[in-house]
């Protein structure tokens, strides 16, 4: 009897594509209103907003050090389901700003959608082996050889990128982007099975 917890690739295939489609939509959001956010695609955004260089790029580049990381803690199979949602997400940001126009879009309001959408995607990701690749990877490695708890590690590292974005953005805009953080942690800590999905 097949394992009703498995997924097919049919499943995973729709899991990635709807997960990197919405992550890359919400990150339309969130640079539309001049925000930002924590966790790699943070230092993405930093990076793009200092540079002028596009998020899709930028990001695809951060992540590609933490591939052989994840290699080591994951497997490969995990790595791969990874690579095609990072490359997908980071192409799709690059299309959205053209298919995708905002009339008006009240900053609080943005941030909320922001947390909300990208919390799903998250989690679409996650319960088909899959992430956006980066920090979490090295927070999970350093847990395991330190005993230094992986949480507290991407604590730190979302406490340095806010600390960054105030030297490029508004104290009120930061203020926004946290609001907008912690409802894409709120939606992963209130609905990832951690017993059945890898979070990264």
């Amino acid at each position: 009897m097949a394992d009703p917890n498995r997924h097919s690739l049919l499943d995973d295939a729709q899991g990635i594509a709807y997960g990197a489609g919405m992550a890359a939509f919400g990150i339309t959001i969130l640079t539309h209103l001049g925000l930002v956010t924590g966790q790699t695609a943070g230092l993405a955004v930093l990076i793009s907003y200092a540079t002028g260089w596009g998020f899709g790029p930028v990001f695809f580049a951060v992540n590609l050090p933490f591939y052989w990381l994840g290699w080591r803690r994951f497997g490969p199979v995990f790595v791969l389901k990874t690579f095609l949602s990072v490359a997908l997400m980071s192409g799709l940001a690059m299309l959205f700003p053209h298919w995708v126009s905002f009339a008006h879009l009240d900053p609080i309001v943005g941030a909320v959608l922001f947390g909300a959408i990208s919390g799903s995607a998250l989690l679409a990701l996650f319960r088909h082996g899959a992430s956006l690749g980066g920090v979490g990877i090295v927070a999970l490695l350093l847990q395991d050889r330190t005993g230094f708890r992986a949480g507290w590690t991407q604590l730190l590292f979302d406490i340095a990128v806010f600390a960054i974005a105030l030297t490029l953005r508004d104290a009120a805009t930061v203020a926004i982007s946290a609001l907008g953080a912690l409802v894409v942690n709120l939606v992963i800590a209130v609905n990832h099975r951690r017993d059945r999905y890898i979070a990264t």
